[in-house]
């Protein structure tokens, strides 16, 4: 159910809850329009990238961000533009963070070698044309232990206001509308035709994998299937946002897809 309250402002679509703030702006999609935000602050069943659940306890933001005018040419790399935009809006509203937020390939937000936040990026088809929906997921209050979830589930996580004095750390609402600032400027660069060329520059600065051993699989790998496991060393990013792993025989491979289980 949306939450009608008119000191809200009219680009936010408010759920008092829902399984997930993507697969709700994807069934809805003539209720939304380029630059709209879809938030809840009770989503039971977020999701993350190749079908894996994301957690969103209690003190998590979770919201999806509504990008028009790009096409499927246009998201390559797209992951990280956005990553970029969640690290600049947080730089922004807290400055003393200032370079010591990272991008671990493809889609997740890391500090102090834990993981802040993840995104997940999937292109649909509107009345309006072509569109991509912009999931984020971002540990801002959040108290693991008392949320009773496993390292399994969450992996190394951090939360925002572990990394901030209590008074400084922004509300959601005003993580939100820098977000979505940041987003709507990414975007429009990329819709210009020059893909993520412009951003290469900063997300390689930001690249927290370059240099470390990694172990990367396939999308169709499991992850407990040993064959399906490349070990080597992160060689940076493509000009196209692909991951570059320099293999043992010291030839480079370049990944577009696939997920880093190993670091």
């Amino acid at each position: 159910m949306l939450i009608s309250d008119p000191n809200l402002p009219d680009w936010l679509q408010w759920l008092e809850r829902c399984e997930s703030t993507s697969t709700w702006a994807i069934q809805h999609p003539d209720l939304l329009q380029h630059g709209d935000v879809v938030y809840t602050q009770q989503q039971t069943a977020g999701r993350a990238q190749q079908g894996r659940r994301w957690y969103t306890p209690p003190g998590g933001l979770a919201a999806s961000f509504i990008l028009d005018n790009l096409s499927a040419s246009q998201l390559t790399g797209l992951s990280l533009v956005a990553g970029l935009a969640v690290i600049y809006a947080i730089e922004d509203l807290l400055p003393d963070l200032e370079h010591q937020l990272g991008l671990k390939w493809p889609n997740d937000i890391i500090v102090q070698d834990c993981k802040l936040a993840g995104i997940l990026c999937e292109a649909i088809s509107s009345r309006r044309g072509s569109r991509v929906v912009v999931g984020i997921g971002l540990n801002h209050r959040v108290e693991f232990a008392a949320a009773n979830l496993t390292p399994a589930e969450v992996g190394h996580p951090i939360s925002l206001h572990q990394l901030c004095p209590d008074s400084a750390l922004p509300n959601q609402l005003t993580l939100l509308e820098r977000l979505r600032h940041y987003l709507g400027q990414a975007s429009a660069l990329v819709a210009q035709g020059s893909g993520i060329a412009a951003f290469l520059p900063a997300l390689r600065q930001r690249d927290w994998l370059l240099n470390r051993q990694i172990g990367w699989q396939a999308d169709a790998a499991s992850s407990a299937d040993p064959a399906g496991l490349v070990t080597a060393q992160a060689a940076g990013l493509d000009d196209w946002g692909r991951l570059l792993l320099r293999q043992t025989d010291g030839h480079l491979r370049a990944v577009a897809s696939g997920r880093v289980v190993k670091w």
